[in-house]
């Protein structure tokens, strides 16, 4: 790299400037929050953030902020019985899917060992048994979201 590459590159180092973009809450009348990026009409009911307002109130991230006093609790006891009820529900879910993933794999290979006198071209076998192939593929990730669900469980 010569010299004039190196001094063009320092250049464009040093003229580009972070890009900080407004940040507007708005809030509709039945009380949904949208952030975005561009500046709303005068009659919606919106806000612009500062820095430190949106890096604290980032959708999806958990705050220190204690629960109101109304909000409804539930003890120890009923909540284990609603987690042993979701594990059997999540448990009987990933034995029907995985019965279900045998039998589109019975499928498949019943189809993969039919050739038929039409198919004499290759891509036609492979159409055909695409379909199949998709029903495997979609069990499958299927069983992954299932056995990521179940692990998650406490």
């Amino acid at each position: 790299m010569n010299i004039l590459n190196k001094l063009l590159i320092g250049a464009a180092a040093l003229f580009t400037l972070p890009a900080w973009a407004d940040v507007y809450k708005c809030v509709d009348d039945d009380g949904h929050v949208t952030y975005t990026n561009t500046k709303p009409s005068a009659k919606a009911k919106c806000s612009a953030l500062s820095r430190d307002q949106r890096v604290s109130t980032v959708p999806g991230r958990a705050s220190n902020t204690p629960s109101p006093s109304g909000f409804p609790k539930v003890d120890g006891n009923t909540q284990k019985a609603r987690d042993n009820d979701r594990r059997k529900i999540l448990e009987q879910e990933l034995a029907t899917e995985q019965k279900n993933l045998d039998q589109a794999k019975k499928e498949l290979a019943e189809q993969e060992a039919i050739r038929t006198g039409d198919e004499r071209n290759y891509q036609r076998v492979l159409d055909r048994l695409q379909p199949f192939k998709d029903k495997v593929a979609l069990h499958e990730r299927n069983l992954e979201a299932l056995k990521k669900e179940i692990g998650n469980l406490k």
